[in-house]
Formats: structure tokens, sequence, C-alpha cells
């Protein structure tokens, strides 16, 4: 029933085009006239599993590959927490489910969320026992691993964190290189009460793919949910975002780098729905773009009727280090109560002349203080994330792409 309602949805509407608001600055037409079939059954990947970055060597960790769950690869045993494919739930436990899945997208879904909704051959379902504080990350790997021509994957996420209990969860996007390929990809997202989850999201696709992602998440009463974003990859990437608080004393917090050069081009769209009073969320996205390198931030907090003692952020930082680099920065505030505190704001520059300047009179040559400051810009990002393997994959991706492939351990001495 939820598949051919999202395909109706889709038939209905038709693929978004320049003439829609939320779609004018990405360019879907390499998308659109390409004639996409869904990715068929592959074989074990464990060599490609090898080269993804910041992955773990121990913890529980759940492998999809080609939108499908793949139990070989995946360590699926956990305390505190279940890690289920949607076709064993569905075979055994539907009632598990059937509250959750598709609950968060809804009417609103966008097409590409619709078609996920109707080509997803398989959902990682990840189920927080009520009061479990689960220690160990979970990791999501989702790997391409394109067989035919133009296989599209259709990868899914389903997590339900129960009352009172904490979790951390890792998904990783990667591909080969050489190929051209769709990964479309919904993560939904139901907090409970009093529970939290903070999720880290590293995407590393292909330089000839395509990445198409939608989080939705829905918050509790006293719910935590933290996103930290980091997109280095595709040559066009677009991250939808929905946050909607169902009740009251919620928080949020959405984090945010992404680094583009060449042509390719990255686009953010976030809402953040302050449906309930007294709850409080944090945006902060950082761009840096390079070469002809496109970026877009367009961000919406929406504060509703009766919304009161709403505290909202929304900042976006982007760093041009090339004249043909551009950036679309849109942050938005549309609040309809009275006793609120929001601001946003937004900044677009290039790197300063005397910071340069500094670093050269000290002996750095220019490609060093270039990237020395560049550095600087990003990694405040990255020096808090709590897992070394996942530190170490963002930091290797700054390092990799920085102008000149300077070494930052070389600069600083």
């Amino acid at each position: 029933d939820l598949r051919t309602a999202a395909f109706d949805r889709f038939a209905d509407k038709g693929l978004p085009t320049p003439r829609d608001e939320a779609w004018r600055q990405t360019p879907i037409a390499p998308i659109a006239r390409t004639s996409w079939t869904p990715a068929g059954p592959v074989p074990p990947v464990e060599d490609a599993l090898r080269e993804v970055p910041g992955l773990g060597t121990e913890g529980p960790r759940v492998v999809i590959v080609g939108g499908r769950v793949s139990p070989e690869l995946s360590r699926l045993e956990v305390e505190g927490a279940e890690l289920r494919s949607l076709q064993d739930l569905l075979a055994s436990e539907p009632e598990r489910v059937a509250p959750w899945l598709g609950a968060a997208q809804g009417e609103g879904a966008s097409a590409f969320a619709d078609l996920n909704t109707a080509f997803a051959p398989d959902v990682a379902v990840i189920l927080v026992a009520p009061g479990a504080l689960v220690d160990s990350p979970i990791q999501v790997v989702h790997v391409a691993a394109p067989s035919g021509k133009a296989p599209a994957s259709y990868s899914r996420v389903l997590v339900v964190a129960g009352r009172g209990s904490e979790s951390r969860i890792v998904e990783t996007f990667a591909g080969p290189a050489g190929s051209a390929y769709l990964a479309s990809a919904v993560t939904e997202v139901f907090v409970e009460d009093n529970a939290f989850v903070d999720r880290y999201k590293l995407q590393l696709e292909g330089e000839q793919a395509y990445h198409l992602a939608t989080l939705s998440a829905r918050l509790g009463r006293d719910a935590r949910f933290a996103d930290h974003a980091f997109s280095f990859g595709a040559a066009i990437a677009r991250n939808d975002i929905d946050v909607r608080f169902d009740s009251e004393g919620g928080e949020c917090v959405l984090d945010g780098l992404f680094m583009v050069d060449g042509d390719r081009l990255t686009d953010t769209h976030s809402r953040v729905d302050h449906a309930q009073p007294h709850c409080s969320s944090r945006e902060h996205y950082k761009g840096v773009l390079d070469g002809s390198g496109r970026g877009v931030f367009n961000a919406l907090i929406q504060v509703r009727p009766g919304a009161q003692r709403t505290n909202a952020e929304q900042m976006n930082r982007n760093l041009l280090l090339s004249p043909e680099a551009l950036v679309h920065s849109v942050p938005q505030l549309e609040i309809l109560a009275d006793d609120v505190k929001c601001r946003h704001g937004s900044t677009t520059g290039q790197l300063d002349p005397n910071a340069l300047f500094y670093l050269r009179s000290r002996g750095l040559g220019e490609a060093e203080s270039r990237a020395l400051l560049t550095w600087a810009f990003a990694s405040d990002l990255v020096h808090g994330l709590p897992f070394p393997a996942l530190r170490e994959a963002v930091e290797g991706q700054l390092q990799t792409r920085l102008r000149g492939g300077v070494r930052i351990e070389e600069a600083l001495r």
C-alpha cells in the first residue's frame, strides 16, 4: 500500500523542474534524461567494503548493498537495540514497523523520496529499546555496487528510539569513482519522549554519481536529535532535511560541512518545524568551494502559532577559493508566534589577504598558507567528532581536497 500510494503521488506531480522554487538551483536534467534501472542483486563486496573510510574495525553495523541489507557483511548483534531488515520483520513481526514506516514522509514527500518508497527493495530497521544506552556507534554503510547500465540504488533506514534511550548512528555512503549511478536514500528517525539520537553522515559517492537523500526526524517530548553531515562526493548531491517537534521541550542540532570543486554541486535544503512550544534548534553549516563548484544552502525555521518560547538559531558560512565558485545561501525565518528568540545569518567570502600575508611572512609558501587557512575554517566541525575512525576519515577527505595536495602536518612544522 505504501509503495502504491508513493508511486501514485510521483506520477501525479512528476519530477521537479526549475520552475519549482525548491529545485531552482539544482540542475536535475542529467538525472531526468537518463533511463535508470533498479540495481539488481549483486555479489558480496568485501573488497569494496574494505575501501570505505570511517569504518571501525569492531562494533555493530548494517551493510546495505544496492539497496539490500547484506547479512553476510553486517554485524547485527548489539546490546540495547535490534538491527533487522524489513524483509525479516515483515515475515515475522510486521506490527512492529507498521506504525512507523513512511509515517515521517507522508503527503509532503519529495518526488525522489516517493520514488524511494516505491522502489526500495529493503529497509534497515534500527529499534532502540526504551531506556537503553547503546555505547557503541551503530554503523550503517550504504555501498553502491553498480551492475548493468545506469543502475539506481534505493536504500532506506528506519530508526525508532524508545523512550529514555540514547544511541549514536553513523551513516556512510560510498561507491566506485569511475561509475555513473544514482544513489537514492531515505532515513526516517523517530525519537520518542526523553530519548536522544546522535546521527553522523559521511557522503563519499563516486565523482560521477548522483546522490539524492532525504532525512525526516520526528521528536517527542523532551527528545533530543543531532545530525552532523559531511558531503564530499558525487557530481550532484542533494540533501533534504525535515525535522518536526511533535511535543514540547525538544532540542535539535543540525551541523554540516560540504566541499565541492570542479563543476560539482552540493545542495542542502532543510526545514525545522517548531510545531510545539518550549523547543530549541541550532543549525550551523559551512561550505568550501573551489574551481567552478556550486553550493546551495536553503534553510527554513518555521515557528507555528502557539509555539511560544521557541529558541532557534541558524547560520551558514561559506569560503570561496576561486573566482568561478558560487554559492546560493538562503536562510529563512517564518515566525507566527510572538514570544520567541530566533536569529539567522549567512556569510560568504574569500581568504583574508592579511592572514595570507602574515603566514607568508613567516616562511610559508602560498599553497601552504591557503591550505592552512582553509583547514582552520573547516576543522572546527571536525575536531569534536567523538569516533576516531570517523574523525580520521573526515580529516583525510579535507586533506586530499586542499589545493595542491598540501600536507597540513608539513605546513604546521
